[in-house]
């Protein structure tokens, strides 16, 4: 059986009366990769940094690798590699020098080699001072000192903002790497395709709160089902007012429905219409997230 790598129990912070993060219980397995969703301002960043212990918790608890991370934090930090969202460069240091320094700090030894394959891949020249470079080239300094030492864990948040296509493939082909070496990713991020590309497991946080945990098939198995039935005979608009049942649109003699509850009811009366094909395309984690979220982003926490 997978132990936990990370594990909060009711964790929550709040920026005076407002709230960050409420009452959060997550536990991420160790090998797996976890992506955390939400849009921007639902908790994800806030729920890293406790993690990191860069902000301090107001009540509940927080541990990696079994030991506590407001206490522990220094010897936990030695096996993480971190990429925050928001990355303080040194702006007349060369990046090269920077990632030195970075390097020594880990636990594991980094190798020259290692370290040069991931400049190749992200196509990146480390011999400027920060401030020359683009947004997305210092992007890529924050990947390749989070990857670089091959840390035990990895927590990334928003990982490939500011990258272009290609490279964000090269940064998702790292995590799955990781993945392969029984390593852990915990990353979050809002660019859905990805999420469910590489993660093994899902957790969707909303104005704080985390409101779904579960893996990514389950997720995109139990939210709803879409089901396009062509007829014979066209129905009337109101034929499938059923509760559980949203008609999302028609072409022609097609009727497409999204189906939580009430499907046996549904199909009783679709057959009166004379059902001559039924179809049931693939719900996207990007369709289920907006289940959850509406129209809304959550403007709850940070």
């Amino acid at each position: 059986m997978a132990k936990h790598v990370i594990e909060t129990n009711n964790l929550s912070v709040y920026y005076g009366k407002h709230r960050g993060i409420e009452n959060v219980n997550l536990s991420v397995k160790e090998g797996e990769v976890f992506g955390f969703l939400g849009p921007n301002g639902s908790g994800k960043t806030t729920t890293q940094r406790a993690l990191m212990d860069v902000i301090h918790p107001s009540s509940g608890t927080a541990t990696i690798f079994g030991k506590d991370c407001q206490i522990e934090g220094v010897e936990i930090r030695k096996h993480i590699g971190y990429l925050p969202g928001e990355l303080s460069l040194y702006p007349n240091m060369k990046a090269s020098n920077f990632l030195d320094m970075l390097a020594s700090l880990q636990a594991k030894s980094v190798k020259k080699d290692y370290r040069q394959s991931l400049y190749e891949r992200l196509d990146f020249d480390p011999s400027r001072k920060m401030k020359e470079y683009s947004r997305g080239n210092k992007q890529k300094i924050g990947i390749i000192a989070a990857f670089m030492s091959k840390p035990d864990l990895l927590i990334l948040d928003e990982p490939t903002g500011g990258l272009d296509p290609l490279i964000q493939q090269t940064v998702m082909e790292l995590v799955r790497e990781v993945k392969e070496d029984g390593r852990t990713v915990f990353f979050s991020s809002h660019i859905l395709p990805e999420v469910q590309a590489v993660c093994d497991r899902v957790g969707i946080i909303r104005d704080g709160q985390l409101v779904q945990t579960s893996s990514v098939d389950e997720l995109t198995n139990q939210a709803f089902k879409r089901v396009h039935l062509t007829f014979r005979d066209t129905p009337p608009a109101d034929a499938f007012a059923i509760e559980g049942v949203t008609e999302a649109g028609r072409e022609e003699q097609m009727v497409m429905l999204e189906v939580r509850d009430n499907l046996p009811t549904l199909m009783e009366k679709a057959v009166s219409f004379g059902i001559e094909d039924i179809d049931t395309p693939h719900v996207t984690l990007e369709e289920i997230f907006l289940s959850f979220y509406g129209r809304g982003n959550g403007n709850g926490g940070k």
